[in-house]
């Protein structure tokens, strides 16, 4: 299988991030240290500016001291398991007490194990690799189960999770969410003419462009279906959305990948729908893909080879 788009959040390249939650600067300048070949790290002093971190950043592996002034460990690790942001992070716990009771607390909260105080560096690191190497795999098989086997981009059902939780964060932070629906012009006419294998390389191209042209790390390309595409963009405008649509159609067309259709273009293009608006209860997560796809209708009844922005087929 050809992954086409192990990056952003699965890219199984970059250095792990580790966070260390401690209101000791001691112990975080100790850990830090014990820590510099094998991974990122990024400190906090207490709880809620932990959690503010994590949310942000969203590290592999969260060092977490159980006592602490406010918010005590207990209730950070709790609260990072409770948010969708943070949920798939492993937490180790850094503790005084190693007791069978604190212990099975460390456990019912939500951590993967626990280190003692004062620190062995032998075992401290030991862990920390353990987990890592665990949370990379967990990682790798994730993103191979959210992955289309043919084109690498990502699968429909994912698409529909990460959907519906870009929504709620824009929702949330009253920020304008982008969509784009991308369909191949008259794509059947390859598989009719050249075969489903000149079908399949067509499909994989494009794909490939589609993914390489997109230029902020929180958009991402799904497989919609059949020879359909959806682009995700995060933070993106109406106008800044129509742009991409374009910017995406320029793209595809520069392959040049040779296509005898009824546009008379010579070469493999394709129709793009957008839509963009602030998430609102008169304008749920459906509507968007409402607008987009009926924009994307008009961009092929209009001739294809083109980007329409759609409108809010709501109220």
């Amino acid at each position: 299988m050809d992954l086409l788009q192990l990056d952003g959040q699965n890219d199984i390249s970059t250095r792990p991030l580790v966070l260390i939650i401690d209101d000791s600067q001691l112990n975080q300048r100790i850990l830090q240290a014990l820590l510099a070949d094998l991974a990122d790290t990024l400190c906090a002093g207490d709880g809620e500016s932990g959690l503010q971190l994590a949310r942000s950043k969203r590290p592999d592996l969260i060092l977490l001291d159980v006592e602490m002034p406010g918010m005590d460990g207990y209730a950070v690790c709790r609260a990072l398991k409770d948010s969708e942001l943070t949920a798939e992070s492993s937490v180790i716990f850094v503790t005084s007490h190693n007791d069978t009771e604190h212990e099975l607390a460390a456990l019912s909260a939500g951590a993967v194990d626990f280190v003692s105080k004062p620190f062995n560096q032998a075992v401290v690191r030991a862990r920390v690799q353990t987990h890592l190497t665990l949370q990379r795999q967990t990682q790798f098989l994730r993103g191979l189960a959210s992955r289309d086997g043919l084109t690498g981009t990502y699968n429909r059902r994912y698409f529909d999770q990460q959907w519906q939780t870009e929504y709620r964060r824009h929702y949330r932070q009253g920020e304008s969410l982008g969509l784009a629906l991308i369909d191949i012009d008259y794509f059947k006419l390859v598989n009719d003419t050249q075969g489903h294998a000149a079908g399949d390389d067509v499909l994989r191209l494009v794909a490939r462009c589609l993914i390489q042209s997109l230029r902020r790390p929180a958009e991402f390309i799904a497989r919609y279906g059949g020879e359909e595409f959806a682009a995700v963009l995060p933070c993106c405008t109406a106008e800044e959305v129509l742009a991409t649509g374009d910017w995406l159609r320029q793209q595809v067309q520069s392959l040049q990948l040779p296509h005898q259709s009824p546009t008379g273009l010579g070469v493999v293009s394709i129709s793009v729908g957008v839509f963009a608006a602030k998430p609102s209860d008169a304008l749920p997560a459906g509507a968007y893909l409402q607008a987009a796809d009926h924009a994307l209708y008009e961009a092929k009844q209009q001739g294809r080879n083109r980007v329409i922005a759609g409108a809010s087929l709501t109220g």
